[in-house]
């Protein structure tokens, strides 16, 4: 399939990053390329042609456009370098969500329709201070649980949420983050490390997850399933609320009935409406600033 690498400047460096790219790739790959696109574009672009002009010549492969940089493109991200775009909600919320910053995060566009909400200020935090104002304390999902509940431990984090719930505060975790508040993890097989490895979770929860060795993958309503633990007992206990469904909170019903009963606050987000405006401004600024025909000719299988 044609190639086109797509650049962000806003991190420095991307015309180097360009050129850098095609060199190191094997010849294979490298005959794939079929040109440069620059994203997060800020200032004033003839600044920036005569380096555009450079690559150009470099890499003999044309540059499709420059995309400007714009505060109200907010897609679902890949990894975690963009969590601290995304820490907080349109406006400065009257309440305090905050989200432990698991080292082996995944996921973590589980809270995105939680920064959509105007009442609440969404953060992500990895120290046990952070924790002591919050309203609320979710547990997002982790590529390892047993190693991000080690984390916990060694950070004091594990004590800190543990305060939290028993001042009768929220706490919501999410699929690892679910398994994290149960009693008990246990990994017969060694998914996560030594096989037969059973490791105490918070106690939040009375329930207990033993990892499988095959991987469920499932969709459920508007969201999904993507786990080797299987939990065995009660999601619920007063204030706190476990969920292995990712994507649970876009539904724009269930975010209300739990923010309502868990923080007394009205919802005043569409998280789908909200994406399709997103979505349409992509679209309008792809439309201004990147050759389309000359893209759409790629897609089409012609030749570059």
């Amino acid at each position: 399939l044609p190639t086109v690498v797509v650049g962000d400047i806003d991190r420095g460096g991307v015309l180097a990053a360009f050129v850098g790219t095609r060199e190191l790739l094997d010849a294979e790959d490298r005959a794939l390329l079929a040109g440069w696109v620059v994203n997060k574009f800020r200032g004033d672009l003839a600044l920036l042609r005569p380096g555009l002009d450079e690559l150009e010549r470099r890499t003999a492969l044309p540059v499709h456009g420059v995309l400007p940089w714009s505060p109200d493109v907010w897609l679902d991200s890949e990894d975690a370098l963009d969590l601290d775009a995304r820490s907080s909600g349109p406006g400065s919320g009257t309440r305090r969500v905050v989200v432990v910053r698991f080292p082996r995060l995944s996921n973590f566009t589980d809270v995105d329709a939680l920064g959509l909400e105007p009442d609440l200020d969404v953060v992500f935090a990895s120290s046990p201070r952070d924790l002591a104002d919050a309203d609320l304390v979710v547990l997002p999902g982790t590529r390892a649980t047993l190693e991000d509940l080690a984390w916990m431990r060694g950070r004091g984090l594990d004590l800190a949420v543990r305060e939290h719930a028993a001042k009768g505060r929220p706490v919501l975790g999410i699929c690892g983050g679910c398994q994290v508040l149960g009693r008990v993890v246990r990994d017969p097989h060694g998914i996560e490390g030594p096989a037969g490895a059973e490791v105490a979770g918070l106690g939040l929860l009375d329930l207990e997850t033993v990892f499988g060795e095959e991987k469920v993958l499932r969709r459920h309503g508007p969201g999904y399933e993507i786990h080797h633990g299987r939990v065995h007992g009660d999601l619920v206990s007063g204030a706190v609320t476990g969920t292995m469904v990712h994507g649970a909170l876009e539904d724009d019903a269930a975010r209300a009935g739990y923010l309502a009963t868990a923080l007394g606050v009205t919802s005043r987000a569409s998280f789908p409406a909200a994406r399709e405006q997103r979505l349409d401004l992509l679209g309008d600024l792809v439309e201004e600033h990147l050759d389309v025909a000359a893209l759409l000719s790629l897609a089409r299988g012609h030749a570059r």
